[in-house]
Order: structure tokens, then sequence, then C-alpha cells
């Protein structure tokens, strides 16, 4: 058995697999198929500072080797789930990190002010990039001022690993994840979804409520990779990959190109069980190819 341990931050993780926020609930639902706690790290679906609905339906649609989603981070805020998920997930034993979005600058600061009390919470992931919301997300995350502006001011107000979530949807991503660096970020993770769209020709209308949506799914996964490549020679902290990753291989190869931890997201619809058998999948290619610790495959790539 290979040591499987990594460290995002001050964050220390089991094993380098965690689960894409949106894709896996608060963790709770999947306990009926697998023990969840044998999971590198849970990010728990987006929360923001007041109640959301979401977009309308439809908002989810199939494409082929992925799916678009226009949800628009339904959930019913950080209050509610301070007191009632918070207490049902708490003692859960790995780490449960939140996903934390907002429509301005200030719901962003005062949503991370109230999960930075939360003693079993110990990272964020700042959602700066979600393409489904019309107000705020998007626009933070398409230029670096924007990204500096938001990270800075959430670093002020939060302690504790601070993970900034990057969106494709830029001209250069690596200049968005400098900028994140500088102004505090302790790891980023990327790719978030592209920006994408489908149509119905025999109704001659778009399928989705909002038009585009968030493309994910295997489809994407040569543009993660790539992109991941680039912010990983361009940061000096940990880089989190995801997109895409449907199995064991695909998440090797991501943390071959510098992830030092990958998420796993549309592959959980498939496949409730997919996070342990990555997990379990990087261990047996790390004994095959005799390394003692999955810190030695992190940047591994011969070009």
């Amino acid at each position: 058995m290979a040591d499987l341990n990594v460290k995002i931050g001050d964050l220390q993780l089991k094993n380098p697999v965690m689960t894409a926020s949106g894709t896996f609930g608060y963790g709770e639902e999947f306990s009926d198929f697998i023990d969840i706690s044998r999971i590198g790290g849970i990010i728990v679906k987006g929360t923001t500072i007041h109640k959301r609905e979401g977009n309308p339906y439809p908002r989810m649609a199939e494409t082929p080797a992925g799916m678009l989603n226009a949800v628009g981070l339904q959930n019913k805020g950080v209050e509610y789930f301070v007191n009632n998920i918070y207490p049902r997930i708490k003692d859960i034993d790995t780490n449960m990190i939140v996903n934390v979005s907002g429509s301005t600058l200030e719901d962003y600061v005062k949503t991370a002010e109230i999960i930075n009390e939360l003693d079993k919470i110990p990272a964020i992931e700042l959602n700066i990039s979600c393409p489904n919301v019309k107000q705020g997300g998007m626009a933070f995350g398409v230029t670096s001022q924007g990204a500096a502006e938001v990270v800075k001011a959430v670093r002020s107000a939060y302690k504790k690993t601070l993970i900034v979530k990057l969106s494709p949807n830029v001209t250069d991503i690596a200049e968005i994840a400098r900028a994140a660096e500088e102004s505090g970020a302790d790891s980023v993770s990327l790719i978030n979804t592209l920006l994408g769209m489908a149509i119905d020709a025999e109704r001659r209308k778009p399928i989705l409520s909002t038009i585009t949506g968030g493309m994910s799914g295997a489809a994407v996964k040569p543009i993660a990779l790539r992109m991941v490549w680039q912010v990983a020679k361009a940061v000096n902290i940990p880089v989190i990959g995801l997109g895409g990753i449907m199995n064991a291989k695909d998440a090797i190869e991501f943390m071959l190109a510098g992830a030092s931890a990958i998420q796993i997201g549309t592959a959980n619809f498939i496949d409730p069980a997919i996070t342990l058998k990555v997990a379990d999948g990087i261990n047996e290619y790390l004994d095959r190819h005799g390394f003692k610790s999955v810190s030695e495959i992190i940047g591994a790539l011969e070009v």
C-alpha cells in the first residue's frame, strides 16, 4: 500500500480524491452506497448568503460524452446550512469543505465569515467561476483584477484553507491563477464547467431554460488537463484538477500534469462508488510502478 496522503494548505487529505461541488450533495446522500469517510475530501454543494431557488426547469441536458447544467446554485442559504446541515455532517471522518458563491463581494465575505466559525469545516472552495449565475460569479472569475479583488476580500475574513475554483471561460487561466495566489489563495481548483448550449431542432428552441449552461463530463477532459498543466507551471500553490475524470487513469493523468489532488464530478451520477474505485486505482498504479508515495507522481510528466 503506497502512501496516498497529500496536503493542500493546512488541509491533510488521506488520499487525493475529492468530490466536486454540486455532484455529491452534502455527502450523506451517498452513504448508502459507500463508506464516504474513505474519500479524501467532500466539497458540498454551492452555498450562498441567502436562499436561492435556482434556475427554472429544464436545467439539465445530456450531451455526447457529457452533460449541460444550469441549476443556478439552488440552496437554502448559509444560515440553513449552519443550523440544519452542519450538525449532520460535522462528524463525518473526512474533510468536509463548503463551496462558497455570491452575487456581490459582500455576499462572499459574509458567507466566508459565517463558515469560518464552524470548527469541523477546515476549508472553503471559493466559486468565482460558475457560468450559470447571471450576476456575480462569472464576472469575478474572468479577469485577474476581479479574481484578485474577491480573493483578497475573502482572505481577510477567512482564516483556514482557501481554495479558489477557476473558470475555464477565459483567455489566460494561468494569469488568473497567479492573481488568486498573490491575493492569498492556498490552492486553486480547475476547471469549472465550460459554457455551452443545446438546441431542440424539432421545436427550434433551446433545451435549457437559461439557453446556455455549464458543460461537464468526459468530453471536457483534454481541455481541463491542458489548463491544469499550464496552471501547475505558473503557480507555487497546490493545484486541484477536475474536469472529465471518469476513472483512475484519468485521475493519474491530472496528477502527472501537476495536480496534487483531483475532484470527481459528473462520474458520480453514473457510478456512486467511483470515488473509492479511483482511490484504489491510484494505489494500484503506484504499487505497479514501484512508487512509495503519491507525491512522486505529482507533476512527473516528462516533456
